[in-house]
């Protein structure tokens, strides 16, 4: 699979501008034939919008349309898939989520997968569970590649979630963020963009599978955004990565004989699938003593 992760930088509340960007990008990739596309967190409006989500807030139907329409304006011969992250409305309650879109195929666009955020960071420059309802479940979906999940920010610094979506037969994580950036650590390095390499890398180490974040980029009400934008082995190991703050593109190639050839040199996945029922039933853990006492 070709993939192209794109380090954006939206402007803020403007649906139509963004998309127009979202095409540019097409436009730029179209010639190297991509499988995969995969744009940051609320990169259709940019993420500090506050109430403003209310009115910005589309359907996934309207996204998917809109998305495939842009892809076809520049590559109408050829599908592509299409992920991004934007503010949902469904049916009277918002989410923050992220689509995953089939773009191009004779019959339209196909939604795929549609992520709502678990995780609604509400402390420090965050407010997001004012606003907004958090996403129930996570699940695992086909894609050309083999299963996938998405993980919208907060929910990759959740190592639980990581591992509930490889038990669930995931070899991809998708990770769209919008992350501000925060200290310095080193030459040229964030101490966020460090800080969410350490994550993504033990997710994909442990796990044996492909991790790849899409990092929003650009100043929204003085806060910037750190890019970051990376992807990694099935080993952990560093692919590719952008620089921080500006936009750009990152292009790799992800080959599912990688995962198998982790899994297999480096069982954990199997080992923690034959250990996990005496971990997870285990009594002394809150959560399991509050259920068993409502049985």
């Amino acid at each position: 699979m070709n993939a192209a992760l794109v380090q954006f930088k939206p402007r803020k509340g403007d649906v139509d501008a963004n998309l127009a960007a979202m095409r540019a990008v097409f436009e730029q990739l179209a010639a190297g034939e991509p499988d995969l596309i995969v744009f940051p967190e609320a990169a259709l409006t940019g993420y500090f919008l506050e109430g403003g989500v209310y009115e910005l807030a589309l359907t996934a139907p309207e996204i998917a349309r809109r998305l495939d329409a842009a892809w076809r304006a520049v590559a109408p011969d050829r599908a592509c898939d299409v992920v991004t992250g934007f503010y949902e409305n469904a049916a009277g309650t918002f989410h923050n989520s992220a689509i995953y879109v089939r773009c191009g195929e004779p019959g339209g666009a196909r939604i795929v997968h549609v992520h709502r955020k678990m995780f609604l960071p509400t402390y420090g420059v965050f407010d997001e569970e004012r606003f907004l309802t958090r996403g129930r479940r996570l699940s695992v979906f086909e894609t050309a590649f083999g299963k996938a999940a998405i993980l919208i920010c907060e929910d990759a610094w959740h190592a639980l979630m990581s591992t509930v979506a490889a038990l669930k037969g995931a070899r991809l994580l998708i990770v769209p963020s919008a992350s501000p950036g925060r200290g310095l650590c080193g030459v040229d390095e964030l101490e966020s963009n460090t800080r969410w390499k350490a994550i993504l890398s033990a997710a994909a180490a442990e796990h044996g599978v492909y991790v790849v974040y899409a990092g929003l980029t650009g100043f929204e009400g003085g806060k910037g955004m750190s890019g970051g934008t990376s992807a990694f082995s099935p080993r952990g190991d560093l692919l590719a990565s952008a620089p921080p703050l500006d936009p750009c593109i990152v292009r790799l190639r992800l080959d599912p004989e990688e995962v198998d050839l982790a899994r297999a040199t480096i069982p954990l996945l199997g080992d923690l699938g034959a250990v996990l029922p005496d971990l997870w039933l285990d009594p002394e853990i809150p959560v399991m003593r509050r259920l068993e006492d409502n049985e």
